[in-house]
């Protein structure tokens, strides 16, 4: 049996029942004197914390967490017009700055893309990082010489010959067209049984993106290096330490802009379909 150490503190439990109301596997019995688990259920825990997060006082602590060293909820979150600026100035960049992020802003940006959600909660998704423009220097050597074995073994796909542009425009002229000259790259990846591991590994790095772009970091979905990274030549993956279990999803380039934008690009419309039965 998983021991999930659901432990309530009577003495700030008010009896409200939220966690009870709350749980989405149901397993919490409201209706004894203090919420418990129902005998034989506690397998059934997502882990989610639902519980932890929903009790007004605090009083409900599981799996070990401390509900005083969780971020509390206040009215000052940030405002639907200062979000939908974000989201209608947001640019892909392919123009960095060769300077590393500061390495504090770096692992903030990581950990609050922890935060994503994950099907079933199941919190597999692994991120593989870049962290300085000297070892991406040594990735991208790696990435390019592969796109070229790859070619003269004939294993690159007709929809995918434009890698090999690339990797001449490189070898000859030193243009990197797969990765910008971004200092930094993040691919996300997720195990092949998981539930649902490309969305999961998708929606984390959009996590990371928005905060990054919230901290004045450019950012761009990298579908070039993704694909000379798992079709071209797989075997990198191993070597970029992505485990062999996962199934890759996204790559990202990130680094401070070296290009500013002065306004937003005016959308071409919504398609919508509005269901009516």
């Amino acid at each position: 049996m998983t021991a999930i150490n659901f432990i309530i503190d009577k003495e700030k439990c008010i009896q409200c029942k939220k966690c009870v109301k709350d749980c989405p596997v149901l397993i919490i019995d409201g209706k004894t004197e203090y919420p418990e688990i129902k005998a034989g259920k506690e397998a059934m825990c997502l882990a989610c914390q639902h519980c932890l997060a929903v009790c007004p006082t605090g009083a409900l602590s599981i799996w070990g967490k401390n509900p005083e060293d969780s971020v509390v909820v206040s009215k000052e979150t940030v405002s639907p017009e200062k979000l939908a600026l974000l989201y209608k100035t947001r640019r892909s960049i392919r123009a960095f700055k060769k300077e590393a992020l500061d390495a504090a802003l770096l692992q903030d940006l990581l950990e609050t893309a922890a935060y994503a959600p994950t099907s079933k909660n199941e919190n597999s998704v692994h991120f593989s990082l870049v962290d300085s423009p000297e070892t991406f220097d040594k990735v991208r050597a790696l990435i390019y010489d592969g796109i070229k074995e790859a070619a003269a073994e004939g294993r690159i796909p007709e929809k995918l010959s434009y890698l090999k542009n690339f990797q001449a425009v490189w070898e000859s002229k030193g243009i990197d067209v797969l990765f910008r000259g971004a200092p930094h790259l993040l691919i996300s990846s997720t195990p092949k049984d998981a539930t649902n591991p490309v969305a999961d590994a998708c929606i984390a790095l959009s996590y990371f993106e928005i905060y990054a772009n919230s901290n004045g970091v450019g950012t761009l979905w990298d579908g070039f290096a993704r694909a000379a990274i798992s079709v071209v030549s797989p075997a990198i993956q191993e070597q970029l330490g992505v485990p062999a279990d996962h199934v890759l999803g996204e790559v990202l380039i990130f680094g401070r802009p070296a290009i500013r934008y002065a306004r937003g690009i005016q959308s071409e419309g919504l398609n919508l379909n509005t269901i009516s039965l």
